[in-house]
């Protein structure tokens, strides 16, 4: 069983993970304060399209390709760079 003590360091650590906002949030919130609510909808919609079809590459075993292939791996690389 986990002591209290790590439980502690544990929760207090998630709740700081949880608390502090990721890029994405700040896009949505940055695009919502710059735009209205209708682009922040707009940008959120888009990030989870975008989360989606990583998710479904990755599910489809692009994942464990690119882990064990490093010229795949190098072309999404830069293919994201340039972008």
């Amino acid at each position: 069983m986990i002591g209290l003590d790590r439980l502690a360091v544990f929760l207090t650590m998630v709740t700081l993970l949880i608390a502090v906002p990721g890029p994405s949030v700040l896009f949505v919130v940055s695009r919502g304060i710059a735009l209205g609510p209708r682009a922040a909808v707009a940008t959120a919609v888009g990030n989870e399209a975008g989360l989606f079809v990583q998710v479904v590459l990755v599910a489809f075993g692009l994942g464990s390709i690119v882990e064990r292939s490093l010229l795949v791996f190098s072309i999404i690389k830069f293919a994201g760079a340039i972008y």
